[in-house]
């Protein structure tokens, strides 16, 4: 895949689009023309560090850049070129994500304060280097890793590249933004609770969170108490699958060893005929989100792609349980470990604080019983991919048989910067419940799983759906991403840095609601439910459940719009 094929997802099909901007080379692109001798590392770097000082007033999406270092790196990768040496990513450039040590740089995680340099690259860095890469620099990350935006005051306001007065996402929200914008090919980020899905879908990028123990967390061992993995951000899932396989292994003292994968040719395979459950309705949570109108309608219609390209879809509700009762107090006490080691506590955000005050009461004892919960969660949420077996007393089966879930990547669009800026921790945890509740469940379980972009809102704000699979899936589920990006047509470049604009808007449907193209059909994205077959084996419309509650009324309305994202209510 080129990168004029770029994560083209179930972008919104237009009538007359105007032609995309030229867009800079993705990461197998980059590493092809350095091998065939077209173009020189020096120069994709040098303009690669170009287009990171020329976007830092609008995107601010990188914390530290190396640049000499960088310089001194191309040309030593032209070097080798020139004598004939070849590695997967020789004198490409890449971005890596500011919870991530390089040798010599601070690893700032968002805090502000004064921090030593890393002595040693990371496990995923050295990896990297090993495969040729070359890193420019660190990308901006909210404080910790906590928040689904990135912002803070050590570094400012990172911005979505679809528009500037939005966020993209977090906490990989510089990775993700640097990316998006074609600052660089492709970026590593970190994903806890969905920090790379959760950015990649508000910015129109793949991203991948691996199975846990794919890409080392090393010299971090069981990061967040086993939440949080590496994984990669990229325009195409080619670039995603190239950039995880550079990146994957374990480092000697490593908790968790998955089987070796080879990403780059689950790519190129067709995934054959898969069983998908569609999922809106999200795990259990106290704010009772549904899905905005828009997501809910991009999802669906990915679901109906997924259907034409021969797959069997139909509704599904998985069986999550209570499962944010092992999620809560191995976040925060990997909150608290992180905060409480940190030189100067008193530059921490008021709301980390609190979360160090939390996670330190809910440490211990109680995050021992919640790892302890979770073969139990393997087993229960697993049955969701096992095939059907009639349990010894008879009745229903106990597994439903599926290959893949789908549902939203978040329940809302972009919110604004700066919305959550005024609120205490605990509104601010209700808020990115309420925007993410999808995400987080696949890290307590340390499964994989793909963004993939789903279009775009109204407002031309990006979308995105996730494909989830059982443990060691990533080969499937990146199958089935290519599969979509080979026959989806939508929109396929870098998006320009910039604020809101016609550009923008000429990603909105018309009024007659979205459509897709596939294969030169199209088809109106309206919800179709799928159908179910019946106990004689013929097909039957699917019933849909009445819901209990009026449903959301639109994007104003209170249950589909995030806390974050809406404006403040007037203080008396």
């Amino acid at each position: 895949m080129t990168s004029a094929e770029s994560t083209r997802g179930t972008g919104v099909s237009g009538s007359r689009r105007p032609a995309p901007p030229a867009a800079p080379p993705g990461l197998a692109d980059s590493a092809r023309r350095l091998a065939e001798g077209t173009t020189t590392s020096a120069a994709l770097v040098g303009a690669a560090l170009s287009r990171i000082e020329a976007s830092r007033p609008t995107l601010n999406a990188f914390r530290h850049l190396r640049a000499d270092a960088a310089l001194a790196e191309a040309a030593e990768a032209d070097r080798r070129l020139a004598a004939g040496e070849r590695l997967p990513l020789l004198g490409v450039p890449v971005a890596v994500k500011d919870d991530t040590d390089v040798a010599g740089m601070p690893t700032y995680f968002g805090c502000d304060g004064a921090l030593p340099p890393a002595t040693a690259d990371s496990e995923a860095v050295r990896r990297l280097r090993a495969a040729g890469a070359v890193v420019v620099g660190k990308t901006n990350a909210c404080e910790l890793g906590q928040w689904a935006f990135t912002e803070g005051p050590a570094f400012g306001v990172t911005r979505n590249p679809w528009n500037t007065g939005h966020t993209p996402g977090g906490s990989s929200g510089g990775s993700a933004a640097a990316v998006a914008a074609g600052l660089v090919p492709a970026a590593l980020g970190s994903d806890g609770a969905g920090s790379i899905r959760i950015p990649a879908a508000w910015t129109h990028l793949v991203g991948v969170k691996p199975q846990r123990g794919r890409i080392s967390v090393h010299p971090y061992g069981d990061a967040f108490h086993g939440l949080t993995v590496n994984g990669p951000l990229a325009r195409t899932v080619a670039d995603a699958a190239l950039l995880l396989d550079a990146a994957a292994g374990p480092h000697p003292a490593d908790p968790h060893r998955p089987p070796a994968v080879d990403a780059s040719a689950a790519a190129r395979r067709d995934p054959g005929r898969l069983r998908i459950g569609l999922a809106l309705r999200p795990p259990l949570t106290l704010t009772r989100t549904t899905p905005h109108p828009e997501v809910a309608r991009a999802v669906t219609a990915l679901a109906e792609t997924l259907a034409r390209l021969g797959h069997h879809v139909e509704e599904a509700r998985p069986r999550y349980g209570l499962i944010g009762l092992a999620f809560v107090p191995r976040a925060t006490a990997g909150i608290a470990e992180l905060a409480g080691a940190h030189p100067e506590p008193g530059l921490l955000d008021p709301r980390t604080r609190s979360a160090l005050r939390t996670g330190t009461r809910l440490g211990g004892r109680v995050v021992r019983a919640a790892r302890a919960r979770e073969r139990h969660q393997h087993r229960r949420i697993g049955a969701f991919f096992e095939p059907g077996r009639a349990r010894s007393g008879g009745g229903a089966e106990d597994g439903q048989g599926f290959d893949v879930l789908l549902t939203p990547t978040t329940a809302s669009p972009p919110p604004r910067t700066g919305a959550c800026d005024d609120l205490s921790a605990w509104r601010t945890d209700l808020a990115m419940t309420a925007a993410c509740p999808y995400a987080w469940p696949w890290n307590v379980l340390g499964w994989p799983g793909v963004n993939v972009p789903a279009g775009f809102t109204r407002d031309g704000l990006p979308v995105g759906a996730q494909l989830l699979g059982p443990a060691r899936s990533e080969a499937l589920l990146l199958s089935l991403a290519a599969q979509l990006a080979r026959r989806v047509v939508g929109v396929a470049h870098v998006r320009p840095v910039r604020g809101r604009s016609s550009a923008l808007r000429s990603h909105a449907p018309d009024a007659a609601g979205p459509a897709l193209r596939v294969d030169g059909a199209t088809f109106e994205t309206r919800p179709r439910w799928a159908r179910r077959p019946s106990s004689a084996g013929s097909p039957r419309p699917a019933r849909r459940r009445r819901s209990r509650r009026r449903p959301p009324d639109g994007p104003g309305s209170d249950r589909s719009t995030p806390e974050c994202a809406r404006p403040p209510r007037p203080r008396r």
